[in-house]
């Protein structure tokens, strides 16, 4: 096990993928890897792979504590069946890494945190108009029938991160983390060249420095007016916070390609803060609230700012829309963290 913590010299390491509460996207982001992931394939021995292999728990349960050299996990952590999977993974393993923006930061599956378990339940079983459920039935954990008792796992009240479950060794951000940054991240396993312990395998930058249109972005920014990508004719070479868009790209780490501003939307956050930011949300919404104002000299009146902000439709689940779960709050209700 510490030889592995330290790198991977023995022949063929042992590898492992586990997808938690995630879109499934990760798991692409691993096929995209096309003709590398033969050479992948070829250079460890990939022990657990659900979405693409048949293996079972029994498998991982027979394997002495510290086989596998590096597990891949993806997602957050929402339901009990994937906190035992988790820590079975950390103590089968070298290394565990906290693949992707759901297990990094809670991702889009961590916005559930506004709500409660049975604010949730009831939405989506009971009043939810597609549904039609007249006998009010919910899932339920324990069932018993002429069969015997069937289970499922507990649906926890709060979403988490990976690191909030099981203690993680590197990150790779990104939803999904581009094929570039997971093949250097398993060259650099296999070469025993990690860096520090609970680094974030990705560019320290911020990505407005990395931005094509980082030369249209003024040293002052004013927003007067905020607008969502449908409601405006994107100007596909000008700055976006200068067309009143919401752009996360001054907090938010670089590295993933500036996808989405290629394709002429703007940053949504998915890579995270770069280091030393402790919560990205807040980071963010410093960031855009010292650029609203008005194009006088005047100062913004409490109507004018009222205005302004009243144009945010979703204020939460803008400024937290990948990083609610690792934001110094984490839910709405403090009250239930536990479980």
């Amino acid at each position: 096990m510490a030889e592995a913590r330290k790198g991977v010299s023995m022949a063929k390491p042992k590898v492992a993928f586990y997808w938690c509460a995630s879109c499934g996207g990760c798991e692409e982001a691993v096929v995209d890897l096309n003709e590398d992931l033969l050479k992948v394939a070829d250079a460890v021995d990939i022990v657990l792979w659900p979405v693409a292999m048949d293996f079972k728990r029994k498998d991982i349960e027979a394997l002495a504590d510290g086989a596998i050299a590096c597990s891949f996990i993806n997602g957050a952590v929402r339901l009990e069946e994937q906190e035992e999977m988790v820590k079975l993974l950390r103590r089968k393993s070298g290394l565990v890494i906290a693949f992707g923006a759901c297990a990094h930061l809670g991702g889009i599956p961590a916005l559930a945190n506004f709500y409660s378990r049975d604010e949730i339940f009831r939405r989506a079983y009971l009043t939810a108009p597609t549904v039609i459920n007249p006998e009010g039935t919910t899932p339920q954990e324990k069932l018993a029938t002429d069969f015997g008792e069937l289970t499922l796992p507990k649906f926890y009240n709060t979403v988490k991160t990976l690191d909030q479950t099981v203690p993680v060794d590197y990150y790779l951000p990104g939803c999904p983390p581009p094929p570039d940054l997971i093949l250097k991240a398993v060259n650099a396993i296999l070469a025993g060249q990690l860096p520090e312990k609970g680094a974030v395998l990705a560019p320290e930058k911020a990505l407005c420095d990395t931005c094509p249109r980082k030369e249209t972005k003024p040293e002052k920014i004013v927003i007067g007016e905020i607008k969502r990508p449908y409601e405006i004719k994107i100007d596909p070479e000008k700055c976006f916070l200068m067309q009143g868009l919401f752009c996360y790209g001054p907090a938010t780490r670089s590295g993933c390609g500036e996808t989405c501003i290629r394709a002429n939307m703007p940053c949504r956050g998915c890579f995270g803060p770069v280091d030393g930011v402790v919560d990205q949300g807040a980071k963010a919404l410093v960031m855009f609230a010292s650029m609203f104002g008005i194009q006088t000299e005047e100062k913004m009146t409490q109507e004018e700012a009222r205005r302004l902000i009243n144009q945010i439709a979703d204020p939460g689940g803008t400024v937290y829309r990948f990083s609610l779960a690792s934001s110094l709050f984490r839910r709405k209700r403090m009250e239930n963290m536990g479980e």
